[in-house]
């Protein structure tokens, strides 16, 4: 007779169904474990051993055998430990050999009979509920697979006794309940920063458009400190968002004993980071820190250090929105819609634009060159906004703390953020949320310009030297802004201010388009200028 018990294999945030077979049979004591399973399932046998022994029960002398079907799917990890040796136990009779019909199992086993914690426990318990089935899996993971649905059955024991006495009737193990991680410290907030006036604007239309925001500026001006303080003015994860930020955290066992939070991921890689470790992939192609950053924001300190290789795996998922990684026998997809911020030093000794400095390496332009030329011009044309941040003198750091912080901030953000989904929601297109997201027929629907604004976009392409890409991309800018501003059509100096982050073609930019630069904010303020008409 061969028992079956119904578990997971990963592929990427989908659950596929894996039905594990056990057969009991006469011949020499042996365990046999097949199924295209890797060094991690095969070990399974002597943690499924070592852990029936320490509940007392003790395998049978006969021969054993455990297929893992479909057998041409390739198995990863612990998680086959606790259906293999359930399976086992309803085998030998230790358990009800119905008790398991209508469960899928998940779980890692300790030599001494206990469950442990795995990676993917909400993605398999969604992939259970979809299929009519309630979930056994560890008990720290519980409540982390109770978000799944709230009918549904599910089983989180901590140990093997545990689970047995619960199908015996002698112990009833209750349904565990969803946890929110509870708020850590608070973020830290805009007010902190002094001075940058114009650098804080251009976080906020980043914050509320969702677009790509790149930093330049001189050592201690103040870069990291901004870009630390964009997750205080996001708003956060709505209910579909937290599920699929929480699906790409499981899988990667990113997650805090089960417990979700509303807090949009802020991922900040060293620029050591290597090509697996930012996208995605290595042996078992886990996710990497593009898809860890779904929903929030990447942030790249000392962009030019990353090497050039590594940054240009980043044009597709800023485009596409998901990291696909091929192998030879096996194709994984994971989402992958991120804030990209990046900051950055105009050149190696980072001080070409203070006035009167004289770079030892030559000139200053030629310093400046040398080092921007690591970074490709495909990967800078998908950077919605460009500003340059000037350090802050010390008059700026002995002013008191600035009267408006991240709290107010965060609120404009949201209305703008509001206008845009209900914007989408109206054209039947519920699945975009930011400006950013929209592409095509969309953007040119909900960013249509006047007759000013047309002359000034075309005037402006042409001295810009704006890509198609590029020129789509002021549009989405400029639609946020608008956003901000609570106007419902995009005016001329919404598309003016948007024009003044692209970076420059040559010196006579502004010259040529016929605008004044005027700096925005108070003393000290630094960035791209905004147009507005003679």
């Amino acid at each position: 007779m061969v028992q079956r018990v119904a578990t997971v294999a990963f592929q990427g945030v989908e659950a596929l169904p894996v039905d594990v077979q056990v057969q009991v049979a006469p011949g020499l004591p042996a365990f046999h474990l097949v199924g295209l399973a890797d060094k991690a399932v095969s070990e399974a046998r002597e943690r499924v051993r070592a852990a029936l022994i320490a509940s007392g029960l003790a395998l049978p002398a006969r021969r054993i055998t455990v297929n893992l079907a479909p057998a041409d799917l390739p198995k990863e990890g612990s998680h086959y430990d606790l259906p293999i040796a359930l399976a086992l136990m309803a085998a030998i009779g230790a358990i009800p050999s119905d008790a398991l019909n209508g469960y899928s199992v998940v779980g890692e086993l300790a030599l001494d009979g206990r469950i442990a914690p795995v990676a993917g426990v909400l993605p398999a318990a969604i992939a259970a509920n979809a299929s009519g089935r309630g979930l056994i899996c560890p008990g720290p993971s519980g409540p982390e697979a109770a978000w799944a649905s709230p009918d549904m059955d599910i089983l989180a024991p901590s140990s093997l006794i545990q689970l047995a006495n619960h199908f015996k009737g002698t112990q009833v193990l209750s349904r565990p309940a969803p946890q929110v991680m509870t708020a850590g410290a608070p973020l830290p907030d805009l007010a902190d920063i002094k001075g940058q006036e114009s650098a804080k604007r251009a976080l906020e239309i980043a914050a509320a458009g969702g677009h790509n925001l790149l930093m330049v500026g001189p050592p201690g001006a103040g870069k990291s400190m901004l870009a630390q303080r964009l997750p205080s003015i996001l708003p956060p994860l709505a209910p579909a968002e937290l599920l699929e930020v929480s699906m790409v955290m499981s899988v990667a066992g990113e997650l805090q004993g089960g417990a979700l939070t509303d807090r949009r991921p802020f991922r900040a890689p060293h620029h050591s980071a290597s090509m697996a470790a930012l996208v995605g992939g290595g042996l078992r192609a886990r996710p990497g820190e593009v898809s860890l950053a779904h929903k929030g924001v990447l942030f790249l300190d000392e962009l030019p250090e990353f090497q050039p290789q590594v940054l240009d795996s980043l044009r597709q998922p800023i485009e596409t929105g998901e990291v696909v990684i091929a192998r030879a026998n096996h194709r994984v997809t994971y989402p992958a819609r991120f804030m990209l911020v990046a900051a950055m030093n105009p050149c190696r000794c980072g001080e070409a634009d203070t006035p009167g400095y004289t770079c030892r390496r030559g000139a200053n332009e030629r310093c400046k060159a040398d080092y921007q030329s690591r970074l490709s011009g495909p990967l800078l044309d998908r950077i919605d906004l460009t500003i340059q941040v000037s350090a802050v003198s010390a008059a700026d750091l002995v002013l008191p703390p600035a009267a408006e912080g991240s709290k107010e901030v965060a609120a404009r953000v949201a209305a703008a953020r509001t206008r845009q989904i209900e914007r989408f929601a109206a054209l039947g297109l519920p699945q975009l949320l930011t400006n950013a997201e929209a592409n095509g027929a969309v953007l040119e629907d909900i960013a249509r310009l006047d007759g000013a604004g047309v002359a000034l976009l075309r005037e402006a392409a042409d001295v810009l030297r704006l890509s198609a890409r590029a020129y789509h991309r002021v549009l989405k800018v400029a639609r946020t802004i608008a956003d901000l501003d609570g106007a419902d059509t995009v005016g001329r100096l919404h598309l003016a201010e948007a024009l003044s982050y692209r970076p420059p073609a040559d010196g006579a930019m502004q010259a040529a388009l016929g605008k004044t630069p005027t700096q925005a904010g108070a003393t000290g303020a630094t960035g791209s200028a905004a147009w507005s008409p003679r």
